[in-house]
């Protein structure tokens, strides 16, 4: 593609062989566009005749390429240039933009002119654009141009110029969008004008396909959704009513074909072609159903044809179609029917969403469940719940299967489930001793409870299960990860048996689970639960003595940083004099340097007294603050996490989460939240803490507290490290 144009290599595609410049413009493929039945009956637009680019205007673009890469150009002279060149492009913008040499050019055009220049050109183009768009080279030209506005749009003068040349553009796709919707190269460049049409950057992951990781995140309250108001924060300045007009077009023309088009990309039943065009179809409405989200108006009308809902129901405000229920249930076996639905139910109305719930998907929970696609959709239906009753159907067909569940390997259905009613805070103990029944038996102890679910899968597959040991050396589960951690956000009294099992594993156990990436999120998740002081000092102990050994590893740095806030002077003591032996290669590591800063290891090397009486003085403050405000504390709606009222010997863990608060309601007056800091940074909120005679009143401990946080208060790169960890 860095080849100069020359006068005798223009029209040639990147395979060497001439084109037809009579033939009809193909999907960038050298086959031509495949037309469903529906539309060969109806009136298309005509055939776009490619013609071969003369020599003349070749040599032309050519010597423009070769001024730009002799960097002979200064910024001033670079606008004027790409205008001028741009106007003798007029009337020949397809055959260039589809140039496999001169595209190249064209692009670094698009991307230098000033906005009239940019604006003329896609006006010039408006009535052939999809032909432009479904090109190989083409595209990229298409997507180009698409970019170079967006950095105009937030310009107030110039934002009814673009909205003219859009709604151009709009008007002509939507005669016939279904081959665009159907290109493989077209459908990128649609999705771009969408996101361009709403306000979000073009190269938004978040609305090209969110990556798996991010979507579980979400699902267990780890993340917020960024479909949350589309992620406000990120948004530019839009054009709503084209993308109502787009989506909308795009919607009524392909209705006859919805079946079609929702043809699963390796179904045995459909011809390749059709499945290769539905890949890119479904991609699309993917899309715009995430840009969508909070547009309850259109979505209403969108989903209802989406899941097969005829004209008349529709008129009648019926939103499900109940004869062809069964048959729509069925599909969502289907992977690419199953993953629409999980977008579906993430971005559908509550009144929708009820109704897919109580009409469309009750009583065939269990079933969904168990099959390997199908769980998804149940993952996403409980994900999104929204109230307490919609809970309460859900745990009906589900609260007693959890052991079948996990035997068939679904863990990521019983997550969600937990995930769900600690955030909608309902049948939150039920969810524990239905977990904990899961894993073992009445006559059993529950010390085997946390190893099993560490390693869920080795249990569930293990012949006699009562004969399961500790599997030495193999990888902890990911889900079974997940799950113990959301566990240990309930209140101590509801898992009990959970803190009884993790504290009574062995000490090599805890080792190995501490060296495990997966395990050390449990550990940690157990240091910060509501668990009692000396519950969680029983764990820290059998850690002792490799300390310095997990220091070493970044994962096992923030264990240790947790085991040292959870011990008390002596354990403290113990923690520092074990990283004091490693501290030359530990700081030479990533993670070395702020662990070492934190814990004051270098104080303690040359001042010991005065590190002890530092420690001594931050755990007074932080007993003193407690007992002044604790009573104060309430129920972080966020996390669902509970912070205790309590007395001088509270457990230091939730001296921990007054830390966090001190942190934001003193300084800032808003609370940290727990789950989302570990994840995405610190995100705070609005809180009262305490009445102003209180404050006034403890105006020394304040004080204290204040000198604490600022010499003790994590910095960025704490931060940073974090993302870096792996959590799922």
């Amino acid at each position: 593609m860095g080849k100069k144009a020359k006068k005798g290599n223009s029209g040639f595609d990147d395979n060497g062989y001439k084109k037809n410049v009579t033939s009809q413009v193909t999907d960038g493929t050298g086959k031509f566009k495949k037309s469903f039945k529906h539309h060969q009956n109806s009136d298309s637009q005509a055939p776009v005749i490619r013609k071969q680019v003369e020599p003349e205007t070749a040599k032309y673009f050519s010597e423009i390429a070769n001024l730009f890469e002799s960097q002979g150009v200064d910024v001033e002279e670079r606008s004027v240039i790409c205008g001028n060149a741009l106007e003798e492009a007029r009337g020949k913008e397809f055959e260039l933009a589809t140039d496999y040499i001169i595209s190249n050019t064209l692009q670094t055009l698009l991307d230098g002119c000033n906005l009239d220049n940019l604006c003329s050109f896609l006006q010039g183009c408006a009535n052939i654009f999809p032909a432009i768009a479904m090109d190989r080279s083409g595209s990229h030209v298409a997507e180009t141009a698409f970019k170079s506005l967006a950095r105009h749009v937030q310009d107030a003068e110039a934002y009814t110029i673009i909205e003219e040349t859009l709604k151009m553009i709009c008007k002509v796709i939507v005669v016939n969008p279904l081959d665009l919707m159907c290109n493989c190269y077209g459908s990128h460049v649609l999705r771009s004008l969408l996101c361009l049409c709403k306000g979000v950057p073009l190269d938004s992951p978040e609305f090209h396909g969110a990556k798996g990781s991010k979507v579980l995140a979400e699902r267990l309250n780890l993340k917020v959704s960024h479909l949350d108001g589309n992620d406000s924060q990120h948004l530019q300045q839009g054009f709503p009513s084209l993308l109502k007009f787009l989506v909308s077009g795009m919607m009524n023309s392909t209705k006859e074909d919805m079946k079609t088009l929702q043809v699963d990309q390796y179904s045995r039943d459909g011809l390749l072609g059709v499945c290769s065009l539905s890949m890119s179809f479904q991609v699309l409405i993917l899309t715009a159903l995430k840009l969508l989200a909070g547009n309850d108006q259109e979505l209403l009308h969108i989903i209802p044809v989406l899941l097969g809902c005829n004209k008349e129901n529709l008129a009648e405000g019926k939103f499900i179609d109940m004869i062809i229920a069964g048959e729509t249930v069925e599909s969502m076996k289907e992977p690419a029917f199953s993953h629409l639905m999980e977008v579906i139910l993430e971005v559908a109305p509550e009144s929708l969403y009820n109704n897919m719930l109580t009409k469309l998907l009750k009583n065939s929970l269990f079933e969904l469940s168990s099959h390997p696609c199908g769980n998804f959709v149940v993952q996403a239906l409980i994900s999104h719940a929204r109230t307490k009753d919609q809970m309460e159907l859900i745990w009906e067909e589900l609260g007693l299967k959890f052991a079948d569940l996990l035997g068939m390997g679904r863990s990521g259905v019983i997550a969600s489930l937990i995930a769900a009613c600690q955030r909608l805070q309902t049948h939150e103990y039920k969810c524990c001793e239905a977990l904990a029944t899961a894993v073992g038996s009445k006559n059993e102890t529950s010390k085997f409870i946390v190893p099993r679910i560490l390693f869920l899968d080795s249990y569930f597959s293990y012949d006699v299960k009562s004969s399961w040991s500790w599997p030495g050396g193999a990888k902890m589960h990911v889900m079974g990860s997940l799950i113990l951690q959301a566990i240990f956000k309930f209140q101590s009294e509801w898992i009990q048996p959970y803190i009884l099992s993790i504290t009574s594993m062995d000490a090599e156990h805890v080792l190995e689970a501490a060296q495990d990436a997966r395990g050390a999120r449990v550990i940690e998740a157990f240091l910060a639960s509501d668990a009692s002081t000396k519950q969680k000092r029983r764990l820290v102990v059998k850690l002792r003595g490799h300390f310095g050994e997990l220091a070493m590893n970044l994962s096992g740095s923030f264990t240790v940083e947790r085991c040292f806030n959870a011990g008390n002077l002596s354990l403290r003591e113990a923690i520092a004099s074990e990283l004091l032996a490693v501290r030359t290669e530990l700081s030479k590591t990533k993670q070395g340097p702020h662990l070492l800063r934190t814990l004051d290891i270098d104080r303690y090397a040359t001042k010991p007294d005065q590190w002890r009486s530092k420690q001594a003085s931050k755990q007074s403050a932080y007993n003193e603050f407690f007992v002044a405000f604790g009573s104060r504390e309430s129920k972080s709606t966020k996390s669902n996490k509970l912070l205790y009222n309590a007395s001088m010997d509270t457990s230091e863990h939730e001296e921990l989460n007054i830390k966090k608060d001190i942190d934001g309601s003193l300084i800032s007056t808003s609370v940290v939240d727990d789950t989302s800091s570990e994840k995405k940074g610190r995100k705070k909120r609005k809180r009262d803490v305490a009445s102003e005679d209180a404050v006034g009143s403890n105006k020394a401990i304040e004080k204290a507290v204040k000198n604490f946080l600022s010499s003790s208060t994590p910095d960025k790169k704490r931060h940073n490290a974090s993302k870096q960890r792996l959590k799922i």
